[in-house]
């Protein structure tokens, strides 16, 4: 999941650090901010659908296993937002930390090519743990840019994976997301030297690209993993055989403070761990964006339908 540390972000974390100043010279609560109640957790959520809905998949597992009272604090601008939030002790728990953001722009470690989900997330425990954060294994998806075909189209031509579109790149018209096209490390510069180029080129607004390319008026569009217009549109996410784009597993973090305060906490989060697979992933984010459903719901839905994991 691309993330980057916004006007908007910094805003939010301003505000944040206003709030809890607040908070201490005032004596007063604050909603989601509070630490008047004893057993209150509060959960960091990004302001994007696939955050608040895990948020709210944590929230319930923490309340249906154990007396621990859970806030959600939504709403917030980057990762970078909410890793300063547990930072500073605004919140105790990051609900989504998405491996490849963590590294590059909260610890400022360039991705390398051939590097591992297994390496970055080793890397991303030992740093995080120094500032006093446990990060958890990956609840099991992957929010990463993607490139998607028709599936008309992948029947047809027999593909699977990006490298099998060499024969035909030279006249693909390419839907885009704006910022990828001149990106350092996996925009389209480099993407070119790991593949090939397409014949054109449209930047363009997420959303387009997905309508777009289900009614034919592009050939391969680039998207985002866990979108759930991709199950919408019943496009066909072709498979990075060259391993171009970083890993980006979505895992969750608690402050070790946390930890030692709520002992039964970390192996409810725990039983999550690879349960949340990318086709879930999508048909929850479609169930709220595309059907309007309340995240609370539908996380409620997802975790009934699986017995809470036991």
């Amino acid at each position: 999941m691309k993330s980057k540390l916004t006007i908007t972000s910094f805003i939010t974390l301003l505000i944040l650090s206003i709030w809890c100043l607040v908070i201490i010279a005032t004596g007063n609560s604050l909603p989601g901010l509070s630490n008047g109640n004893s057993n209150n957790i509060k959960i960091a959520a990004q302001n994007m659908t696939e955050s608040e809905i895990i948020a709210q998949i944590d929230k319930q597992m923490i309340e249906h296993y154990t007396n621990y009272h859970v806030t959600i604090i939504p709403n917030l601008g980057s990762g970078v937002v909410t890793y300063n939030a547990q930072r500073h002790h605004m919140a105790d728990m990051s609900a989504t930390r998405y491996m490849a953001t963590d590294q590059e722009t909260v610890l400022h470690y360039p991705y390398r090519k051939g590097q591992t989900t297994k390496n970055i997330y080793h890397h991303l425990k030992k740093q995080f743990a120094k500032k006093g954060i446990d990060y958890l294994p990956s609840y099991g998806f992957a929010d990463t840019y993607c490139w998607m075909i028709t599936q008309k189209t992948s029947k047809q031509k027999n593909i699977k994976t990006i490298g099998q579109l060499k024969p035909y790149a030279n006249s693909l018209k390419a839907g885009i997301d704006p910022m990828w096209e001149n990106m350092k490390g996996d925009g389209y510069k480099n993407f070119k030297k790991t593949y090939f180029s397409f014949g054109s080129i449209y930047p363009m607004q997420a959303g387009l690209v997905y309508q777009a390319l289900a009614h034919n008026k592009l050939d391969i569009g680039l998207g985002y993993s866990t979108d759930g217009r991709i199950k919408d549109y019943n496009l066909k996410i072709l498979k990075d055989n060259k391993n171009f784009f970083p890993p980006f597993e979505c895992s969750p973090a608690i402050n070790f403070s946390t930890l030692h305060k709520y002992p039964k906490l970390k192996n409810v989060i725990l039983k999550l761990r690879n349960k949340i697979s990318l086709k879930q992933m999508q048909y929850m984010n479609s169930q709220v964006d595309s059907h309007f459903k309340s995240t609370k719901t539908v996380a409620h839905n997802f975790l009934t339908k699986n017995n809470y994991f036991k």
